[in-house]
């Protein structure tokens, strides 16, 4: 099929990459705020797995090409929309171009996360001859390349046969070992994606009332965890505590779906909750670091492992890390930080700064004069560290474990203090 496909995101590129690898001929039409020279170069396209070396191919063999207008794009069977909810103008612009007007023959796919209904207004815009699909983006940063190719489900919102038959055929290469489409209305699918996410965050931030109660009344949150998870009713999937969430996409969806709200005139206050747990758990290392040295932070060195929103992105929207510096450094506290990804991105967000110092190859560098270590982001290259090296480095040899990966007795017995969220090395660790 003849694709053209707006945007500039990661859903964008996934979709441009995996369309072209399958035999689709894909024009890709960038977003005006991110030319090829800039995306070509972002941290965080070139970090996601497989997925540069795909679009490199894909150009290479000619089934991927990158367009400067629509005019440059041939007629196309599919319009793919993968956009920002701040980019909906862009949308508009590109579905009154005079193309659309002049033949029938395209199915416009809204895989772009915009308000519930946008897909029917978009689709007037090019004229009701045309079919409408509304896909919700269900890509995983850190694993998007995967997602899209091999994925679990697919959001299949179609209003008519037509929309739905050519969907199928476009994506027929991504459906062969199970049936991963769950058909619905339009309006349907795409509130259905905000729901989903609303569902995962209210668990998590349950979670994290339950471990701020836990660490209240003395208890392991560890042991409660492990007892609601194995309750089939309620599973162990986003039951983790920890120090609050992040990232573009899931943060972005509970704020749409809380417009979603406001605009039919219902307010949310369970929505309102969640969010407000959510910001509140960004600042749990600091309010246990202020408890631990009581007040005394000026002057403090405080060594960070990891600032991206989760393992595997260079991304840090809406990330912990961003509030737990603000309020570090407003208590004139040093930040030694390690990540192996997200570094040009924090500066992006803060600056240089006097009292930001920062590593991207060895985590131990961070830690070199600290009073205490805080581990923010779970990689992979933190879950085993070399405890005696850690014990005589931190001089006030304090862990706090914002993500719960390590046994609170098997640090303590390395001679180090240990705060996790809701976690303790003895009854009396608060």
């Amino acid at each position: 099929m003849r694709v053209l496909l707006h945007g500039s995101e990661l859903s964008a590129a996934t979709a441009a990459a995996a369309l072209a690898w399958v035999g689709h001929r894909v024009d890709w039409l960038l977003h005006e705020s991110m030319p090829w020279e800039t995306l070509a170069n972002a941290d965080w396209l070139r970090r996601e797995p497989s997925l540069m070396a795909q679009i490199e191919h894909a150009t290479a063999v000619g089934n991927l090409t990158i367009v400067a207008t629509p005019e440059a794009s041939e007629e196309p069977d599919i319009v793919w929309l993968a956009l920002s909810p701040s980019q909906r103008p862009s949308a508009n612009t590109l579905l009154q171009h005079p193309m659309f007007q002049e033949y029938s023959g395209a199915v416009l796919v809204n895989n772009s996360t915009f308000p519930v209904g946008e897909t029917e207004r978009l689709h007037s815009l090019m004229g009701q001859q045309h079919s409408r699909v509304a896909l919700p983006d269900t890509l995983e940063e850190g694993r998007a390349w995967l997602s899209f190719t091999r994925p679990t489900r697919w959001l299949l919102g179609c209003d008519d046969a037509v929309g739905e038959q050519m969907v199928r055929e476009l994506l027929r290469a991504f459906n062969r070992r199970s049936e991963v489409f769950q058909r619905m209305p339009c309006r349907a699918a795409e509130l259905t994606k905000l729901a989903i996410n609303g569902m995962l965050a209210t668990r998590i931030s349950y979670m994290n009332e339950i471990a701020g109660l836990a660490d209240t009344l003395g208890v392991d949150v560890e042991h409660v965890r492990q007892g609601m998870g194995a309750d089939t009713r309620i599973g162990f999937e986003y039951l983790y505590p920890g120090c609050g969430f992040g990232g573009p996409n899931f943060s972005r969806d509970l704020m749409r779906l809380a417009d979603v709200q406001s605009a039919s005139g219902r307010y949310s206050a369970l929505l309102e909750q969640v969010m407000d747990i959510n910001e509140q758990k960004k600042e749990t290392l600091f309010r246990k670091l202020w408890g631990f040295f009581e007040g005394n932070l000026a002057g403090k060195t405080v060594a960070i492992w990891g600032a991206a929103f989760k393992p595997g992105t260079a991304r840090i929207d809406h990330a912990p890390v961003l509030t737990l510096l603000e309020a570090l450094w407003a208590q004139g506290v040093t930040v030694r930080l390690h990540d192996p990804a997200a570094i040009p991105a924090l500066y992006s967000a803060v600056g240089q700064r006097d009292d930001l110092i920062t590593f991207a190859d060895d985590p131990y560098f961070a830690c070199q004069g600290a009073d205490a270590l805080m581990l923010v982001t779970e990689w992979k290259a933190y879950w085993n560290p070399d405890w005696q090296r850690l014990a005589a480095q931190l001089s006030g040899k304090l862990v706090l474990d914002g993500r719960n990966i390590y046994d609170p007795a098997f640090v303590a017995s390395c001679g180090l203090h240990y705060r996790g969220i809701g976690r303790r090395a003895d009854p009396t660790t608060l």
